[in-house]
């Protein structure tokens, strides 16, 4: 055997056996944390992707990672790499690695192994730590807990559970494995990011999502150099290269950890009455018109939901949509997906005989229709959406257009129509002197198709 060979085979980089734990399973156990005054009082977090060793405005926050796993694989890969920039803040929580119910049994064990590794190493160089729970179904209970010192303060986050949208809440699962949290470690405190349900038992100190997001954080040096490195896309122009994503920089943490890796269950949003053309009778067509009184028809199918719809528009774009022009609506964990399969072609519902009956559905107010987020501008064009919206005075189209594009333009105006790889490559349109980006969610909506 080699020198090198050896170092490899004996390397704590492959063995993470420095912290045996208890049990057959030996997850590493997180050191007990050691209160002071004034930890948790009018507390906040800070993402893990948004701390720095510049950073001077926010070093009295706890670091978080209720973030999308990919965002911070990095501290179980290298995991001396950001010793110094973590030691700075008041204490860290240990990494959420996702432990979602679709998951693969192994993976959940291993995931919660990460995230006690991480945890009793970051204490182990002297760094404050505050283990971070998070369980699957029943079946995980057995291991999701180990690795936590009874009487331990702990961190949990109730936005995955909470309701989005479209999205059921998952409150009974969280609830579950919440309850048995409480039995088994018994936790001396329980951060809680995000709202708390009134059912939650436990010393709770409650940390606002809002106030704790980039939103109310000044970047300074870092958002200085993202507006001064990425140029802005006018019409006909081409992604930069320079970077790969802005996400890390500007979405607030969305989605992940924990329950269903789809979210809750779709439902029609209450909020948005024009939801309530995708359920129905079956054969019913659900009748809606939009702010110009253009028509939608949505046909309902044999499972009570839509199959199909048309849409008597060419939404501002008669180049890319003849007038009308039909979709199909595909279903999945996530709700209905408007699908493009008859753009150019003229359809209309045909029945075999009879008539089908019709009802007609509330449009939605620019209000309702408002994209609260940039991740509700991202989710509604990834699914087909079609969207009509008001900048300064000037009205813009945006839609899907085949082929995984996406397209941009001004309403009525086809030759100034821009191309984009991805919804999230379209948010550096420039609407007038502004960066979509900037506006999206301040943007008059006229119209969305979902």
């Amino acid at each position: 055997m080699t020198e090198e060979n050896f170092n490899y085979r004996t390397s704590q980089s492959l063995l993470r056996n420095q912290f045996p734990g208890k049990g057959k399973l030996q997850i590493p156990i997180i050191p007990k944390f050691q209160e002071r005054p004034g930890d948790f009082d009018d507390l906040l977090l800070i993402g893990f992707d948004k701390t720095n060793l510049e950073d001077q405005n926010h070093l009295e926050r706890i670091v978080h990672f209720f973030l999308y796993d990919y965002r911070f694989e990095r501290v179980w890969k290298t995991p001396d790499a950001d010793i110094e920039r973590l030691s700075r803040y008041r204490a860290v929580l240990s990494p959420d690695f996702s432990i979602y119910l679709e998951m693969a049994p192994v993976m959940q064990l291993y995931n919660v192994f990460r995230n006690r590794w991480c945890g009793a190493y970051w204490a182990s160089k002297g760094i404050r730590v505050i283990p971070t729970v998070n369980w699957g179904d029943a079946s995980t209970f057995d291991f999701c807990f180990e690795g936590i010192e009874r009487g331990s303060a702990v961190a949990v986050s109730t936005y995955m559970a909470s309701e989005h949208g479209n999205r059921q809440d998952q409150k009974e699962w969280f609830l579950a494995g919440y309850n048995e949290m409480l039995r088994r470690i018994e936790p001396e405190k329980i951060i809680c990011y995000n709202t708390p349900f009134p059912e939650m038992q436990g010393n709770i100190v409650y940390v606002d999502y809002e106030r704790s997001s980039w939103k109310y954080m000044s970047y300074g040096r870092e958002k200085q150099y993202i507006n001064e490195d990425l140029a802005a896309f006018q019409i006909g122009g081409q992604a930069p290269s320079s970077r790969d994503t802005m996400s890390a920089f500007i979405d607030v943490p969305l989605g992940k950890g924990g329950g269903s890796a789809y979210g809750g269950k779709w439902r029609p949003n209450p909020n948005k009455p024009k939801d309530q053309r995708f359920i129905g009778t079956p054969g019913d067509i659900k009748i809606t018109t939009n702010s110009k009184g253009e028509l939608y028809e949505t046909h309902i199918g044999d499972d009570g939901q839509a199959d199909y719809e048309i849409h008597h528009s060419d939404h501002g774009n008669p180049a890319q949509h003849v007038n009308p022009h039909r979709h199909d609506v595909i279903w999945d964990d996530l709700g209905p997906h408007i699908v493009s399969i008859e753009h150019g072609k003229k359809s209309f519902v045909r029945t075999k005989g009879g008539i089908l009956m019709k009802s007609f559905v509330t449009s939605n107010t620019p209000e309702q229709n408002r994209f609260v987020s940039i991740s509700d501008y991202k989710w509604c064009l990834s699914r087909g959406g079609e969207v009509d919206f008001c900048w300064n005075g000037v009205e813009y189209g945006m839609t899907p257009c085949g082929e995984g594009k996406y397209m941009i333009y001004l309403y009525n105006q086809p030759e100034t129509t821009a191309f984009f790889p991805s919804p999230d490559a379209m948010l550096e349109y420039m609407v007038g002197t502004d960066r979509l980006r900037d506006v999206i969610t301040k943007v008059t909506v006229l119209d969305r198709t979902i």
